[in-house]
């Protein structure tokens, strides 16, 4: 599709784009409140449009650094698998990463997960949920059978791991006879608009993506439905690499958490579409972790990069 075909180009701009030192807004904080220390490099899973995404950042990457006296950069990757192997070269110091995402970064690199944001209904938990079109007919698993089913990726709770488990719940121990074509879309946001067109029957995703899409095209609350609803799990939890400085760590958290206390940072977070970030640690990610067991995976030697 040519629409497709452009959004990955303009997702490869993006990517050499962010790559650049830091962009001109960002020059003159650093010049002025920022000192000229190691910039720190935090990394963006492509889990809506990387644009909407960046205009998200680019203000709380401003405040960050103002307060913690580094340069910040963000970093802008293809795929989910693309950060798991930027930590373990250590090419980045942190990054927003969903549930999946954190548990493989965290058991293959040690990765520490410090804070989440809570949006501004007070949530800071998201769910998998099936999608399918209002006039598909597809009402239950058994309809199902013999349908075109759109993942996100495999480094996904929302996007893969809850509907396997679904799967193996309801009795399918293969999904990929079941069905007639499993593939990945790479964002939560092109599962939608690929059931929503037709181009799959079925979709996974993640509810507060599939809220916001909802909240700009009314085609998606009109035609699609949610079939089923997924246990809920953290919500882009931000996690830094275990070799980072202990003292850094400590002060980029206490910054994040007291971000609600100050007039500054209450405008910040209101841009990011949040209320506050709350502490978060590993136990918080038990579900994941539980999923993982149930589906036999090993997260250790998870193939996170292989598709179907």
């Amino acid at each position: 599709m040519l629409i497709k075909s452009m959004f990955k180009l303009l997702v490869i701009f993006c990517c050499l784009f962010c790559a650049l030192p830091a962009c001109k807004k960002t020059e003159d904080i650093s010049s002025k409140t920022v000192s000229q220390g190691p910039e720190i490099v935090i990394g963006l899973i492509p889990e809506q449009n990387i644009f909407a995404q960046m205009d998200r950042y680019e203000q709380l990457s401003e405040y960050l650094s103002a307060r913690i006296g580094r340069p910040i950069r963000w970093k802008v990757v293809p795929h989910y698998g693309t950060i798991i192997d930027n930590f373990r070269s250590s090419e980045v110091d942190g990054a927003f990463l969903g549930s999946f995402s954190y548990v493989l970064v965290h058991v293959i690199s040690g990765a520490e997960v410090l804070v989440r944001a809570e949006d501004l209904y007070g949530r800071s938990m998201s769910r998998g949920v099936i999608l399918v079109r209002k006039d598909s007919g597809i009402n239950s698993i058994r309809d199902m059978k013999g349908k075109r089913f759109a993942f996100v990726d495999k480094a996904t709770t929302a996007g893969y791991l809850s509907p396997l488990a679904y799967f193996k719940k309801m009795g399918i121990e293969n999904y990929k006879t079941y069905l007639k074509e499993v593939y990945f879309t790479g964002t939560h946001t092109e599962a939608i608009y690929d059931v929503l067109d037709r181009k799959a029957d079925i979709g996974a995703v993640k509810n507060t993506v599939l809220e916001k899409e909802e909240a700009t095209n009314s085609r998606i609350k009109n035609d699609l439905m949610v079939l089923e609803r997924f246990p809920e799990e953290p919500e882009s939890g931000f996690a830094v690499r275990k070799e980072l400085d202990g003292a850094l760590k400590k002060k980029l958290k206490q910054v994040l958490l007291d971000m609600y206390k100050d007039p500054d940072g209450q405008n910040v977070l209101e841009k990011f579409g949040a209320r506050r970030f709350v502490e978060t640690t590993d136990e918080d990610y038990k579900g994941v972790y539980e999923y993982a067991r149930e589906l036999g995976i090993h997260i250790q030697t998870f193939d996170y990069a292989g598709k179907e």
